[in-house]
């Protein structure tokens, strides 16, 4: 029995690390796409005029009001 094992990785590791051997520039292009969706400056007043202008909805949303 050896005294140090190389320590174990998983299959999906392994593919991983050859992916971005392969394409160094794939993090950068994966932080760019994440800016396009999800990075963005809020507009505080929009967000704010959305909430008020939310109307409670019913219990049950098929159900007319009954006066």
């Amino acid at each position: 029995m050896p005294l140090f094992r190389k320590p174990y990785k998983s299959d999906v590791t392994q593919f991983i690390e050859e992916l971005k051997a392969r394409k160094p520039s794939l993090e950068a292009e994966q932080r760019a796409g994440r800016a396009l969706l999800w990075d963005r400056a809020l507009d505080r007043e929009a967000l704010q005029e959305w909430r008020e202008a939310r109307v409670p909805q019913q219990p049950y949303v098929y159900q007319t009001k009954a006066k």
